[in-house]
């Protein structure tokens, strides 16, 4: 079965959508969205303990779109560089930020094993663990050594999902929801 960005996308819609993208992720977009987002949540009447974890989630996630986009050259296929999704929906118990990005297949092992090893952690030991990631984790030309994953763990109390979906041999799209719910 081939890849199709459509049907990834579609699977990533759930509740109702506040704002969606699909294209080239740049620091501008980013700086943009979340001023977007923080004129919306502030006209909504959300609780301040939720529009701030929902927007500090948000940080983490374009972050990650950002910075650890692996940028396979498919200007052909018709995607842009630095290629990324992300949606962010109201759900009945919550929000639920959606992101995606094309990877290097090599890597799926790696993010599959940190994010697992957060999703097996109690609260206490998320905590643990972040203070020794912190202090221990070599940091890459990217990025914190999986600090925004761990955070965004911490932060929502639940555990992360996520899906890899196969383009060809040398590249996957990761998929990451993360859901920020009301208890």
């Amino acid at each position: 079965m081939s890849f199709s960005l459509n049907d990834c996308y579609e699977r990533m819609n759930e509740g109702e959508i506040i704002l969606s993208f699909k294209g080239s992720i740049t620091a501008d977009l980013i700086t943009n969205v979340l001023g977007l987002i923080e004129l919306k949540l502030e006209d909504t009447e959300e609780r301040p303990n939720i529009r701030k974890r929902l927007y500090n989630v948000l940080v983490e996630s374009l972050q990650n779109l950002f910075h650890h986009v692996d940028d396979p050259d498919l200007t052909l296929q018709g995607f842009d560089h630095n290629f990324g999704v992300f949606i962010i929906s109201r759900l009945k118990d919550g929000y639920l930020i959606s992101t995606g990005n094309f990877i290097k297949a090599e890597r799926k092992a790696l993010i599959k094993e940190r994010i697992d090893k957060i999703n097996s952690l109690s609260k206490d030991e998320l905590k643990e663990y972040y203070k020794f990631v912190l202090d221990n984790q070599k940091f890459s030309e990217k990025g914190g050594g999986g600090l925004g994953l761990i955070d965004m763990a911490k932060r929502t109390s639940r555990k992360l999902d996520y899906a890899f979906y196969q383009l060809n041999a040398k590249y996957e799209f990761f998929n990451l929801n993360v859901y920020v719910l009301y208890n």
